[in-house]
């Protein structure tokens, strides 16, 4: 697709206009040539370039290599991931509950994710100013301001009180040194800025990898689901979520891959399932984490590195329910694979590695990725709306058994059937868990419910209190709802105070 593809080549090589340095003194002539603020941003083609460099912060994201990789932060904080990566001490500090401000995985999204907003708040101050067509300026505004959210969402889960800058910032500015806000603070903003966002004439799907309408409205369920729970308790907000999720259900563009293997197949990418990705394309911008879900050195890739960086706890590929599709071999996990050198001789690899994450042709062939990562896909928003409607209501609906059993079908499990409010949550809860795996969604999962899962007695369990299987002689605390702000930014803004316990 063309259009696909000219977005990942402007990511790629994009030079951000989010921040700009005067010119020394020195110089008594300014060349014409170069780009300001101000001069920038004076036609279409600029609103358009400004835009697609708020994309660019979710690549680094998902890097995986030998130092690990910042996704999995996110993964090893839910006590069911693994490694074989002895030298990633970021993992090891998420994974042995011994976390600091030093973490690099922390920084990462820190900067990322703020680079992301200092994007977006350029492009949402100056598009305004340029002369163009008035449907397509707001729609170029409402891509901002989803990201922005969207930014913001991850800041605020991760981090807890944090700034708010809503404005582009140099070193004049009164925000170079920003106090923190409170947490409902910012989700006031990110609702802000989605609900303005819907005011726009964004397509329900964009298959080129733009954000859509119907990314924005499944944002904003999550949003609304996050806010219900911990640890603002605006229970309140389960009916909004459910309203939204609806509308995603509602507008039949989406629907469920009829087969597991297309959650990655790069074909598939931008299409059926999924909502919104990260954008990827094999020898352009090429998908970054295949090093990071090989096994340790067992020679199954045509990859030079492979890591061993994360992988499933053996009780946890093994929590899934007798005869569930998803445990079975080259669905979610895969435990065996052929060899590069031989690719009629297998090996074993000792722990069940990420299947549903793995390129096949690349790991086979070409070493070069055109896998998206996931960042929303339709799965997760049918149990959005079985979990929120369950809440708003008194008990599941019908149309809430509909839902999360589309996923149980095609798992090829029984239905949900005939139970109670508190019964149904604990369902849902653990369905989230095991469909959701390993895409970034279980850790936010269990801060909002205060809850952690026990891959062992497939139960849900406080969350303060609860130990990993791997680490039984040490309990969560209160401190891992939260991750450290990273050093540097306490050391560079005096404003900022440290998490409890960090």
């Amino acid at each position: 697709m063309k259009i696909y593809r000219n977005l990942i080549k402007t990511m790629a090589v994009l030079t951000a206009v989010s921040s700009f340095v005067a010119c020394s003194d020195f110089l008594d002539e300014e060349d014409e040539s170069n780009f300001t603020s101000d001069t920038y941003f004076t036609k279409a083609e600029h609103a358009e370039s400004a835009v697609n460099g708020i994309y660019e912060p979710l690549v680094p994201i998902t890097s995986s290599g030998f130092g690990g990789g910042t996704w999995m932060m996110l993964e090893f904080a839910t006590g069911l991931a693994n490694t074989a990566l002895g030298q990633a001490t970021n993992i090891y500090l998420v994974k042995d509950l011994i976390n600091t401000s030093d973490n690099g995985y922390g920084n990462s999204f820190w900067n990322e994710y703020y680079t992301g907003i200092s994007r977006a708040n350029l492009a949402i101050e100056k598009i305004p100013e340029i002369n163009m067509d008035e449907a397509q300026k707001q729609n170029y505004l409402a891509e901002a301001k989803f990201f922005r959210a969207y930014y913001y969402f991850g800041l605020v889960r991760m981090f807890g009180n944090i700034p708010i800058i809503t404005s582009s910032v140099d070193l004049t500015s009164e925000d170079l040194y920003p106090e923190q806000a409170t947490a409902e603070a910012v989700y006031d903003l990110i609702v802000a800025d989605l609900t303005e966002a819907e005011n726009s004439t964004l397509p329900w799907r964009d298959e080129s990898g733009r954000v859509s309408m119907g990314a924005v409205k499944t944002l904003l369920a999550d949003v609304y689901l996050t806010m219900a729970g911990y640890p603002l308790q605006q229970t309140e907000n389960y009916q909004l979520a459910a309203n939204k999720a609806k509308e995603v259900i509602d507008s039949g563009v989406f629907s469920l891959f009829d087969s597991y293997d297309d959650l990655h197949n790069p074909a598939t990418k931008n299409t059926g399932e999924y909502i919104f990705m990260t954008q990827f394309a094999a020898n352009i911008q090429s998908g970054n984490w295949q090093p990071g879900i090989l096994p340790y050195n067992l020679g199954i890739s045509a990859y030079s590195a492979q890591t061993g960086g994360i992988f499933s706890t053996n009780e946890f590929a093994d929590s899934y329910e007798d005869g569930d599709k998803r445990a079975n071999e080259k669905e979610f996990y895969f435990r065996s694979y052929s060899l590069e050198a031989d690719r009629n001789d297998s090996i074993n690899l000792g722990a069940p590695y990420l299947f549903k994450h793995f390129d096949i042709a690349a790991n086979e062939e070409s070493a070069q990725s055109d896998l998206n990562w996931c960042i929303y896909r339709y799965a997760d928003v049918l149990l959005m709306y079985a979990e929120a409607s369950n809440e708003a209501g008194s008990g599941p609906s019908a149309d809430a058994y509909e839902a999360v059993n589309l996923i149980r079908q095609r798992a090829e499990v029984p239905d949900l059937a005939g139970l109670t409010q508190e019964t149904f949550r604990e369902a849902v809860r653990i369905e989230r868990i095991h469909e959701l795996s390993f895409e970034n969604k279980t850790w936010f999962d269990m801060a909002r419910w205060r809850k952690a899962y026990n891959p062992v007695t497939n139960m849900l369990e406080d969350f303060v209190g609860h130990t990993y299987t791997y680490l039984p002689n040490k309990a969560l605390s209160e401190r891992e709802l939260l991750f450290p702000i990273p050093t540097s930014e306490m050391q560079n803004n005096p404003n900022l105070e440290q998490n409890s316990g960090y």
